[in-house]
């Protein structure tokens, strides 16, 4: 297959890290090469978390170059804006337009950034922004964003939905597998539901 170059930002304790575990996960169910490389904050709570996926026949480098990602995901509209220029021409950014106010922002130092989706239009980027914390409570679990921005990114890819939830199956409790199905699936619809996209 071609190869497939995703980044998954978001900061610390959104559960990052366990979505790049699925995706590593689903490429080994579908017989393919996988190169996953966490690179940043993933012990701070609240901090900025970057994680490097990399799917193909066979992956030589774990990280993925700036524009030249297929897909960033993001868990966080901030983090989105930040990662952006990983997206290539072409690419996708998919996001939660969820914000979780950095320090700096809560302190009052710094303000949060406005008008982010008005600055990825003019910078010709297309996105997807859905109210990704919405949807994780209406599948029962707040703690679901993760899940749901997967099934979001999982509309964009070719993998069959049975595989995805092979792969969550593969990573998750099995007492929270069911909300996360749900999760995943709800996320998976929101890609085609033009009610559920709002700015970020």
């Amino acid at each position: 297959m071609n190869g497939i170059d995703i980044m998954i930002v978001g900061v610390g304790g959104q559960g990052t890290l366990l979505a790049s575990k699925i995706m590593g996960a689903l490429a080994i169910r579908a017989g393919l090469d996988v190169k996953l490389s966490e690179v940043h904050g993933m012990a701070q709570r609240g901090g900025s978390v970057e994680t490097h996926v990399r799917i193909a026949d066979s992956v030589a480098a774990p990280l993925v170059a700036p524009g030249t990602a297929d897909y960033v995901l993001s868990f966080e509209p901030l983090e989105a804006a930040r990662w952006s220029h990983f997206v290539k021409e072409g690419g996708m950014l998919l996001t939660s337009a969820s914000r979780i106010w950095p320090m700096p922002v809560v302190s009052g130092n710094v303000p949060y950034p406005e008008d982010m989706d008005e600055k990825l239009t003019q910078r010709g980027i297309e996105y997807i922004a859905v109210d990704a914390q919405a949807i994780a409570e209406e599948a029962g679990s707040a703690r679901a964003v993760n899940i749901v921005l997967l099934g979001l990114l999982a509309r964009k890819l070719s993998f069959a939905t049975d595989l995805w939830l092979d792969a969550i199956a593969d990573c998750v409790p099995a007492k929270t597998l069911e909300v996360n199905k749900k999760a995943f699936l709800l996320g998976f619809d929101a890609a085609t539901d033009s009610s559920k996209h709002c700015k970020i």
